[in-house]
């Protein structure tokens, strides 16, 4: 029997090679993203303190209503664009971007470049 390999867990490694070097402080935050089959989630962490500053995803109820009829990728960059939008009232300006693991394309670089157009720096 062939056995599958687990995606997931190298994605795992993956992520803790980053965060090895990768840290987020109160004046430069970490921007975390975390993506499921169906939905994506950004959240911009103190690692400091260890609080959550800013959230947001697909999953919530006033953001799912406006991108019911969006492709992932679109959905993405709206994610990134209202987290950005959210960082800024609360006076974020620049963050550490943690890609969590995942390769540097499609939805995630759709989030990134969306955090980027709302005016959050990396």
């Amino acid at each position: 029997m062939i056995n599958k390999e687990n995606k997931n867990a190298k994605r795992i490694k993956r992520h803790v090679r980053l965060r090895h070097d990768l840290s987020g402080t109160a004046e430069r935050p970490r921007l975390c993203v975390y993506k499921s089959l169906k939905h994506i989630y950004a959240q911009i962490v103190d690692d400091v303190k260890g609080v959550t500053l800013v959230a947001c995803s697909t999953n919530q109820k006033d953001i799912q209503a406006k991108v019911k009829n969006m492709t992932n990728k679109e959905q993405a960059h709206y994610v990134g664009e209202e987290l950005a939008k959210l960082a800024l009232k609360k006076k974020i300006k620049t963050v550490v971007f943690d890609r969590g693991g995942y390769l540097y394309t499609g939805r995630v670089k759709e989030l990134a470049d969306g955090a980027r157009s709302a005016g959050l720096e990396f």
